[in-house]
This record gives structure tokens, C-alpha cells and sequence, in this order.
């Protein structure tokens, strides 16, 4: 009787020494949202408990805990003492509208977003070779990124921005909390590391009233900004067609209560053109900190040395017969641009109390480049530094959940350029571009404010109101510090501030269907030399573009998630559209002379094909069929209206294919169709319809507990077409030779390479 007694006190003594008191935040992995609801399961014991609304939890545990959560996986933690955990988990591959958005504002899941809205993951991201964003992007629905060579591309979403002659613009972009949009109102992510970007969010349509209500819409870069508990490295190396060699190397030091990335990339490639090659090295650092449980902070820095040959566009004939040739007087030349770029920024969360809290955030980039062209040399140099802060509130009205968030944002942006004239046709072929006199130098400060606000109300279980407001207002000074040839474009320029609301409508048919709608307006201001008539002075009749978008749309998750997708159907009007204007003396100069109607139809099936331990077969189809034409467009004795937009595809649709199974083994096969593109806005040119063929098969699998492994090998066009991957729009011919409205896209392209891991 007495070794019984003994042994129970023994027991119990034990069992109440292995339990012990834990608390924690459980969090998204990607955006840091807390995530309210999730389950806290003692395997040993079957306690459970929910995270409360900010997230965090408190329980008695045995040792082991499960965490889960509709949407993401589970995971298992192991707790041996007292102590405060940051629990980050990660979405499910196939269950993207579980996921949380709109981390900038009020942060809620995908599937309760008033507007058309795209994810593309870890693994979207990483089924082609890393180094080119356009075969990802040009995936999603209504989005298309035109790519010339690495360093050439655009981007338009719903063909806003397909007229910029260079680059990206009208819409808006972020890394993180980090603007990448500059005071022009343009982007360039391309020259971003892919490697060191966990989730792409594409918002289409100015619909999201927190960040800039870009006409087209905005996408946000979001890096990875925790890791798992330990230390994990990985170095990947791939090699490819026409010299392509690339190399990424990273370690990740997840602790308690902070985790730092650190990445660095070296990219070069020969090129599939003459004066094509491309040499860009990128480092990147990630870091999140918890400091008790009221604030945390991330920041984020990326560093980007990029060198890159510009071979320019071609002539129709040229790009049928030789296409591998650079325009004659880029190759003469031998014009390239030698970029560095830095960005930075600070992030702190304040958690006030369960229901109010504050976002604030530092951020400031660096920009050089030097970049010889046949007709000058263009120097530039541009810093921008910012603030942006809001206010999130969750509360009840009329004893309905509601949530609101305010804030503002400043943005300051320096600019100074210089031009030079280029001496490479006064000096032997195969000189290159040599510097001459001067031709002009401009300092710019372009400079805006915004001011917004957005609110979510829950009418009922099923019904939600969204509505935002935002207010704009820009600044542009120019001093003109080169007088020599007798113009002076010095001068002050602000716009009327801009007052963007919009209204959307979220109602659950069920817990499978979902529809949504808003109506919602934006604007997209002038560039500084948009704003310059041809004697330098400001043109105090210029106007930003406006636009009113109009969407319904749904998302719909059937047969036990087998089945899933959104369809939308939308249409932008566009009034005040900025076109350029010639002159007699050959001048150019932009007004506001048109009016444009984008409407659209946009969808995505997914459908998981075989679905069980061992393997997996998903099949997807997305696309876009659109009517984007000019509604009023005179150009002097020109008369356009009625025409196709210039720079966009009637339609673009994709098939894809994915295959893993439990052993490692995995594939994708994606098969695309461009439509046939108008080349200028008299629509007498058109780019061929193209079909490319793309896919990649891999190995991946563990060598031990500590080391796993990736063994890939992909290939592009596959049918080997001959297709223009960008044309330069309203291109015009000189002194008798062709407009050069045509980039030639690669033909048959291959790459593979490796990635190890090792992680203690």
C-alpha cells in the first residue's frame, strides 16, 4: 500500500512538473497578421484553446502542441519551459482564399476583398528559372508584363500604362512597406531579386484606396520576413541558354523572439542579341523583431548593381530576317545603362490595446545611373525619402462589427539629370559612346502627400460593406541649371488635390461562393516632362488622367476544394487621357486629348485532378477576353476613336499543368496565347498572335534530417515560335527606314541547375 501511494505521489509530482505555462502570438508567416481564431491543441492531453482577436494565447501544456488553422498548415511545437512563442504558419498551396491581405490597412482574408485580387505564392513564383518575372506575372488574369530583354519590360494591368513608351507606370508598386513607384509615377521591379520575394498581392483596378489608387491597380512584393526557429542556408546554381549563369546564396537565423534574412544573387547573361548582355548582383536583408507584446518591427534593405546592354527595337524586316541584331545606331553605340539602386525601410507596430493599433513606417531609396544612348548620354541621380502611418480600429456599430483605418503618407522625391551629346559616330566602330559638350541639366523635386481612410462593416453574417476615400495632391519644381541654349525650364507646377472614394460589396451565397463588387475611382498625374510645352515652359492646362472602374465578380470553392477559381467582369473609363503631340519643328509635347473604355471579362479554374498521399495532378486555366478601345481620341487631323488601345492584347489565356508526389518528384507545363497586338493608335500594325510553350520537371527530396536538395531542369518556348515580346508603341521611322516597333522574343531556351538546403 505504501509503494502505491508513493508511486502516484511520484506520478503526479512528475506529471505537474512536465507542464508548464506557455503564451504566444500565432501569426501569417508572409504578412505577420495575427491570426484570431486558431487552434492550440495539448496532443497530450486534448486541451484546447482559440487565439484571441489580436492573435495570442495562453494554456497549460504537457510538452507538445499542434497548431492549425482553416486555410494553413498545421504545425507542431514543442515546449519545455515557461515561455512567450512567435508561431508563424504558412498557407496551404491550394487554399489562397484563406489567405490575409491588405496588411497596409485593414488586414482580413482574400476571400472577404471587395476587389479582384491575385495571389501568386512561394511556388508560383518559383516554377520558372527565378531570374524574369514576365512568365509569372503574365499568368494572372488582366495582367501583362511585355519584356524586351531583362532590363526592358512593362507592366499594365487591364491595359492602363500599355501607351508609356518606357517602363512601368500608373501603377503602383511596393516592396514590403517600401514604395518602388517614384515621384513620375514609375516602376521598375524587375530589377528586384526574385529570390527574396515570398508572395506577390496584384490588387487590379484602383480599388485599394491605401495604396496610391493607381489607375491600373498595384502590386506588393512582399519579402520574408520570418523564419522558422534555427538556422537554415541554401546556395542555388543554375545555368542556362545564351550564357545565362546564376547564383543565390542565403542563411536565415530564426531565434524566439527575431529572425534576419540575408540573401545575396549574382546574375549574368550573354544575351540572345548583339549588345544584349546583362550582369546584375542584388543583396538583401530581412528582419522582424518582437519586443514584448505591444510592438514589433521589420526592416528591410536591397541593394541592386545592375550593367546591361540596350539593343533597342527593330524594323518589320529586320525582325523577320535577323532578328539577333541590335538596332544599328544602339549597336554602333554600344548603349547600356549601369544602374545602383538602394532601398531601406523601418516598419514599428504599436499594439495599443485589443482593438487600436498603429502602423508606422520610415523608408528612403538611392538611385545612379549612367546610360549612353545614340542621340546622348543621360547621368541621373534621385534619392526619396518617406513616412507613411495609419491607424487600425476594430470595433462595433450598431452592435455590427466594423473596422476602420486612417492614415497618411508623405513622400519626398530629389531628382537631378544631365545629357550630354555622344561622339561614338566621330570616332572608329567598335568605340562605343564617347562624351561630349553638355546639353542640359535639370534638378527635380516631385513631392505628393496622401491622405486616406477605409472602413469594413459586417451587415450580417453574409453581407459586407467596404468604402474608402484617399486624397492625392502633387508638387513638381524644376530648375533648369543649364541656360546655354537660350531655354529655361525652371519653374513650379502642383495639381488640385485629387478626391478618390470608392464602395464595395462582399455577400457569401454560402461557404462556397462568394460574390463581390465595387465602384471605384483613380488617377494617374502627369510625368514632369509631361508637363513641359516645347518652349520649356509648364502647361498650366495639363491635367492627371481619371478614371472610374466598375466590377462585379466572384470566387467560388467546390467539391471539398477540388474545384476552385473567381470570374470578374469589369469596365474602367478613362477621361482626360495624356497622348503626345507633334510639332512642325518635330517637337514633341503631351495634352490631355482622349478618352478610353477598358472593358473585360477575367477568370481562373482550378481543378485538382488526382488528389491523395502519394501524388498530385492539378490542371488551371485563366485568361482575359477584353474590348479596350479609344471612346474619343482626335489628334489634330487624326481621328482615332473608335480603335483598339495601342499595347494591348484582345485576349491572353493560359493552361497550366502541376504534378508532385510524396517521393519528390515534380513538374509544370504552361502553354499561353498572346493575342495579336495594335502597334499604333491608327491601328495599321499589328504584332502576330503567339503561343509559347514552357515547362520545368525537378527533384527535390531530403539527403538526411539536416540536408534536402532540389534538382531542376526547365525549358522555354518549347515550340520554338518566333513571336515580338514587346513592341514600342507609335514607333516612327527615319530618314526612310522603318519604324522599329518590334523585340524579339527568345526561341528555344533551356536551364537547370541545383538548390541545397542544410538546416540545424
Amino acid at each position: 500500500m505504501r509503494k502505491t501511494i508513493l508511486f502516484l505521489f511520484l506520478f503526479i509530482t512528475y506529471s505537474i512538473q512536465a507542464q508548464v505555462e506557455i503564451s504566444g502570438l500565432i501569426i501569417d508567416k508572409i504578412t505577420l497578421i495575427p491570426i484570431s481564431n486558431a487552434s492550440i491543441l495539448d496532443i497530450k492531453t486534448g486541451q484546447k484553446v482559440l487565439s484571441n482577436e489580436l492573435g495570442k494565447f495562453e494554456m497549460i501544456s504537457s510538452g507538445n502542441i499542434e497548431i492549425s488553422f482553416t486555410g494553413y498548415q498545421s504545425k507542431i511545437i514543442t515546449t519545455l519551459e515557461k515561455q512567450y512563442l512567435i508561431i508563424p504558419i504558412e498557407t496551404k498551396v491550394n487554399e489562397l482564399q484563406e489567405v490575409f491581405i491588405n496588411t497596409q490597412s485593414i488586414p482580413l482574408q482574400k476571400k472577404y476583398a471587395t476587389d479582384a485580387i491575385t495571389i501568386l505564392n512561394a511556388q508560383d513564383i518559383n516554377r520558372g528559372n527565378t531570374i524574369e518575372l514576365h512568365p509569372i506575372l503574365n499568368k494572372v488574369p488582366g495582367v501583362l508584363m511585355q519584356n524586351g530583354t531583362l532590363n526592358t519590360n512593362r507592366i499594365t494591368i487591364r491595359g492602363i500604362g500599355a501607351r508609356n513608351l518606357f517602363g512601368t507606370a500608373n501603377i503602383r508598386t511596393y516592396f514590403g512597406d517600401i514604395p518602388l513607384t517614384d515621384g513620375n509615377g514609375e516602376s521598375s521591379i524587375e530589377d528586384l531579386e526574385l529570390g527574396s520575394i515570398s508572395r506577390i498581392d496584384i490588387h487590379k483596378g484602383p480599388s485599394s484606396s491605401s495604396y496610391g489608387v493607381g489607375l491600373g491597380g498595384t502590386i506588393l512584393l512582399r519579402p520574408e520576413l520570418i523564419t522558422n526557429k534555427g538556422i537554415e542556408t541554401s546556395l542555388s546554381t543554375s545555368l542556362g541558354s545564351y550564357g545565362l549563369v546564376r547564383n543565390v546564396a542565403k542563411i536565415a537565423i530564426g531565434g524566439k523572439r527575431s529572425s534576419i534574412n540575408v540573401l545575396y544573387s549574382n546574375n549574368h547573361s550573354d544575351g540572345y542579341r548583339d549588345n544584349n548582355q546583362y550582369t546584375r548582383n542584388t543583396a538583401t536583408i530581412t528582419s522582424s523583431l518582437y519586443l514584448g507584446e505591444k510592438n514589433d518591427f521589420s526592416i528591410i534593405a536591397s541593394y541592386v548593381d545592375l550593367k546591361a546592354g540596350i539593343p533597342s527595337s527593330l524594323g518589320q524586316d529586320d525582325f523577320e530576317n535577323n532578328p539577333r541584331q541590335a538596332a544599328f545606331t544602339w549597336g554602333q553605340s554600344q548603349a547600356f545603362e549601369d544602374v545602383t539602386y538602394g532601398i531601406f525601410g523601418f516598419s514599428w507596430k504599436h499594439q495599443y490595446n485589443a482593438s487600436f493599433s498603429q502602423y508606422t513606417s520610415l523608408f528612403t531609396s538611392l538611385r545612379k545611373n549612367y546610360e549612353p544612348r545614340p542621340f546622348n548620354i543621360l547621368e541621373e541621380k534621385s534619392n526619396s525619402v518617406g513616412i507613411r502611418s495609419r491607424l487600425v480600429h476594430n470595433s462595433r456599430l450598431f452592435d455590427k462589427k466594423w473596422d476602420w483605418t486612417a492614415g497618411g503618407e508623405l513622400f519626398f522625391d530629389f531628382y537631378t539629370g544631365k545629357t550630354f551629346d555622344n561622339l561614338y559616330q566621330d570616332f572608329p566602330i567598335g568605340t562605343g559612346s564617347i562624351r561630349g559638350d553638355q546639353l542640359s541639366d535639370l534638378d527635380e523635386r516631385r513631392n505628393y502627400y496622401n491622405l486616406f481612410a477605409a472602413s469594413n462593416l459586417s451587415i450580417t453574417d453574409k453581407l459586407k460593406i467596404n468604402m474608402g476615400i484617399h486624397l492625392n495632391q502633387t508638387f513638381f519644381n524644376v530648375e533648369d541649371n543649364f541656360l546655354e541654349d537660350g531655354d529655361d525650364s525652371s519653374g513650379k507646377f502642383e495639381f488640385e488635390p485629387i478626391l478618390s472614394p470608392k464602395i464595395g460589396v462582399n455577400y457569401a451565397l454560402n461557404t462556397n461562393v462568394i460574390f463581390f463588387g465595387n465602384v471605384a475611382h483613380g488617377f494617374s498625374t502627369p510625368t514632369t516632362s509631361e508637363t513641359l510645352l516645347p518652349d520649356g515652359e509648364f502647361n498650366p492646362e495639363i491635367q492627371p488622367e481619371i478614371g472610374w472602374n466598375y466590377e462585379i465578380g466572384t470566387r467560388y470553392n467546390l467539391m471539398k476544394n477540388r474545384l476552385y477559381g473567381s470570374f470578374s467582369l469589369y469596365t474602367l473609363k478613362v477621361k482626360d487621357l495624356l497622348v503626345t503631340r507633334r510639332t512642325e519643328e518635330d517637337n514633341f509635347f503631351a495634352i490631355n486629348a482622349g478618352k478610353t473604355t477598358h472593358t473585360g471579362v477575367e477568370g481562373t479554374i482550378n481543378y485538382q485532378l488526382i488528389k491523395s498521399s502519394k501524388k498530385q495532378l492539378n490542371l488551371q486555366v485563366s485568361g482575359t477576353l477584353n474590348n479596350y478601345k479609344f471612346d474619343d481620341f482626335v489628334d489634330l487631323d487624326d481621328d482615332f476613336s473608335g480603335n483598339k488601345l495601342t499595347g494591348t492584347p484582345s485576349h491572353v489565356i493560359n493552361f497550366g499543368m502541376d504534378y508532385m508526389t510524396k517521393k519528390g518528384i515534380y513538374g509544370n507545363l504552361n502553354f499561353q496565347i498572346v493575342g495579336s497586338i495594335p502597334a499604333n493608335d491608327s491601328n495599321t500594325i499589328f504584332s502576330d498572335q503567339y503561343e509559347l510553350l514552357n515547362g520545368k520537371i525537378g527533384y527535390a527530396n531530403l539527403i538526411n534530417k539536416h540536408i534536402s536538395f532540389d534538382l531542376f531542369l526547365g525549358m522555354n518556348n518549347i515550340l520554338d515560335k518566333r513571336y515580338a515580346s514587346q513592341l514600342q508603341i507609335n514607333a516612327t521611322g527615319f530618314g526612310g527606314s522603318q519604324p522599329r516597333y518590334f523585340y524579339p522574343g527568345l526561341p528555344f531556351n533551356m536551364y537547370g541547375g541545383i538548390n541545397i538546403k542544410y538546416r540545424i
